[in-house]
């Protein structure tokens, strides 16, 4: 047995008692999970981090004193249970400890918020006060192991591959693009602030112009944003990479070599995972086949534009919209149609248009009459209509079709139980726009990353329509959750001042607000491009759990607050002179 002589307060942890130790003694420590008196006997089941251990007191004087979750070391004999005790669920479950002696190590000294052994169950505001119990909970703790495990591999996987671990600052620059910052007020430089990264976007291509041909670290990120059921308010951690002198395939390659390993490794048993080479669709594909750039390839359901037809045909409610159509071949009721068209108004449509194709193959449908007999056969084959499917109609604008078409995609998979269980399907999607025009603004913006290299390069930016620029930019989805988001980065000086002066910066404005990128890449910038897949995400969806709070640590919760350590929190006036700030009643 592998014992520990020199600790006083255990030899052993659980997972290395098993049935050869039995006569032996030896001392344990760990917390009370379950105390049963039953009156001349008493048993204790006592937990640490490794397993549990039914401790037996024949001195029933031992248990004086002791509650659930006390901290305790008990040393006394490894013996056989009795075989119509045994617990096959637990690895001790033929053995038991009988206690000859009992040191209180930690008491507990109030009431217990909840049961640890059922945490799980409770208001998520008070686990998250309380989150140092709710981690002793066997699920909660074994998501954190998990999440350490998942890590190590990353690291081992990449370093694998080539690539050098570098820590870049938390204390930077506030950037003006992409989220809102967190900014800290400097000390020594009065009215000046720090901001925390919301990515180590600059840092790392800075490290790419230092020489260094492939950077990667597990990057903490900072962003001042709401949450969702998949983003964590405040920070979060990504496998952040870079790498020189590197097309965009040869950061997929990277990207899908990493996942593909990661997911066929800790996925749970019997889950197919999408191998590597991953699916590439462009973003304006994604739109019109899945109306969503995050889709979810567990659906079968695709969406087909029928807007041509639609323009021919004399149904005068779709004559100038995008149409677009989803056939799904299940038996429906009347019930399923009319929550189907509810759930549609809900999310903002007008009405949900359908045919269903009967036995002779006529149309059965509210939009049936509308439809000139000479042009169903047409609708026919350009949808691929066979008896009994049914095909779902959206009509909006081009965006709110795509939009409403995915949405009503994604309802038909969930309802109809159509979505693949038990598989993780990879995409890339690429290709995404460089710019959009914002009507509120009335200007052009960067759609993506401000850095990435156009397609077509000065000439493009030059000669084409800014909307019609596509963008060395992509993403890696995974069943519907966008992991992951990079491009091939713009290292040439005089395609990046073009490129921001179409977002209306001017050179000035790129010195000062960039401007160790712009110095830097004065100064022979390698090409460079590099991802940063969302850790969190990933555990997150290896865990299957529906809330990305469930696999961080100590998180805070929907309100970005810490219930445990309230913050944020008021600080001193002292501590606001010192910084030189004055707070706005």
């Amino acid at each position: 047995m592998n014992t520990n002589t020199n600790n006083i307060y255990r030899d052993v942890t659980m997972d290395n008692i098993s049935e050869k130790n039995v006569g032996e003694t030896v001392r344990i420590a760990g917390w009370i999970e379950n105390i049963r008196d039953h009156g001349g006997v008493s048993f204790i089941d006592l937990r640490d981090m490794y397993g549990v251990m039914q401790v037996v007191m024949r001195d029933t004087s031992l248990l004086e004193g002791l509650n659930k979750e006390d901290c305790i070391s008990v040393e006394g004999p490894i013996e056989h249970r009795d075989e119509e005790t045994y617990n096959p669920k637990i690895p001790t479950g033929t053995i038991e400890l009988e206690a000859k002696s009992v040191d209180i190590l930690g008491k507990v000294y109030k009431q217990l918020p909840f049961e640890i052994m059922t945490s799980k169950e409770t208001r998520e505001d008070v686990r998250l006060k309380y989150r140092y119990l709710d981690l002793r909970n066997a699920k909660v703790k074994d998501n954190m192991i998990f999440r350490s495990k998942v890590i190590s591999y990353l690291r081992e996987k990449m370093v694998e591959m080539g690539f050098l671990e570098i820590q870049t600052p938390i204390l930077c620059a506030s950037s003006p693009e992409g989220a809102r910052d967190y900014i800290v007020p400097s000390r020594k430089f009065k009215g000046k602030f720090y901001a925390l990264p919301q990515a180590p976007q600059q840092y790392k291509q800075l490290l790419m112009v230092s020489g260094f041909d492939k950077y990667f670290q597990i990057a903490p990120c900072f962003r001042d944003e709401d949450a969702r059921a998949d983003r964590s308010p405040g920070e979060f951690y990504q496998l952040d990479f870079e790498m020189s002198f590197a097309t965009q395939e040869d950061v997929f390659r990277v990207g899908e070599k990493v996942l593909a390993d990661t997911f066929n490794k800790f996925a749970p048993e019997g889950y197919e995972v999408t191998q590597a080479p991953f699916p590439i669709i462009s973003y304006k594909q994604a739109m019109l086949e899945f109306g969503s750039d995050k889709p979810d390839l567990r659906n079968p359901l695709r969406i087909i534009d029928l807007t041509d037809f639609f323009q021919r045909c004399t149904f005068k409610p779709f004559h100038g919209k995008t149409v677009r159509a989803i056939k799904v071949h299940a038996d429906m009721s009347k019930g399923f149609h009319e929550k189907l068209l509810k759930f549609a108004q809900s999310i903002g449509m007008g009405g949900l248009g359908y045919l269903e194709v009967m036995e002779d193959k006529s149309y059965k449908g509210p939009i049936d009459k509308f439809i000139p007999d000479d042009m169903k056969e047409e609708i026919r084959e350009t949808a691929g209509l066979e008896v009994g499917d049914t095909i779902f109609f959206i009509a909006d604008n081009e965006k709110n079709a795509a939009l409403y078409a995915g949405q009503i995609r994604t309802a038909l998979g969930e309802r109809l139980d159509l979505i693949e269980k038990n598989s993780f399907k990879f995409c890339y999607i690429n290709d995404f726009p460089m710019y959009e025009y914002d009507k509120e603004t009335k200007k052009m913006e960067f759609t993506h990353n401000p850095f990435s290299m156009p397609q077509g390069g000065l000439e493009a930016l030059e000669t084409m329509d800014p909307e019609e620029i596509l963008a060395y930019q992509y993403d890696i989805v995974c069943n519907g959750v966008e992991l992951s988001s990079g491009a091939v980065r713009n290292h040439d000086m005089k395609i990046m001042v073009k490129a921001f002066e179409i977002a209306g910066y001017t050179e000035e404005d790129l010195k000062e607000k960039f401007g160790a990128l712009y110095n830097a890449f004065q100064f022979g910038a390698p090409p460079h491009a590099g991802m940063a897949p969302g850790v969190d995400r990933m555990i997150m969806l290896l865990r299957d759990e529906e809330n990305i709070r469930e696999v961080i640590p100590f998180p805070m919760n929907g309100n970005a607050q810490d219930l445990m350590c309230g913050a944020p929190g008021e600080v001193t006036e002292q501590q606001l002179r010192e910084v030189h700030i004055k707070v706005r009643q």
